[in-house]
């Protein structure tokens, strides 16, 4: 099973960017489509960005559309995750999930490993 380790989250002023990035140690990364999940406060943890096992596909909630963008690198096991125009509604505890299949997935459920978390907070 693979593992996985977050970073690059921080501290941002709205309207700022920043990468996050996770590294994907174990079984064959390409095996996996993978997917980036938030977390506020208080509230379920949700969809952000999923792409499938080649980088060909990809899928993004719409609040996000157009202000990020997901890619991977299966030569070096990491997926990360372009974060532009970020707004103070974007602050969350950000998982890195995988799941073992090759085609991209919105939903929680269907993802068998997560990393810890990486904090983003956007201030106004």
């Amino acid at each position: 099973q693979v593992q996985l380790v977050e970073s690059g989250g921080g501290l941002v002023q709205a309207g700022g960017s920043l990468r996050l990035s996770c590294a994907a140690s174990g079984r064959p990364f390409s095996s996996y489509a993978m997917g980036w999940f938030r977390q506020a406060p208080g509230k379920e943890r949700e969809f952000v960005a999923s792409i499938n096992w080649n980088g060909g596909g990809t899928y993004y909630t719409d609040s996000v559309k157009g202000r990020f963008s997901i890619s991977r690198d299966n030569a070096k096991s990491t997926v990360d995750l372009q974060m532009n125009s970020l707004k103070p509604e974007d602050t969350a505890v950000y998982y890195c999930a995988a799941r073992l299949g090759r085609t991209w997935s919105d939903s929680v459920i269907r993802y068998d490993v997560w990393g810890q978390g990486t904090q983003v907070t956007v201030s106004s």
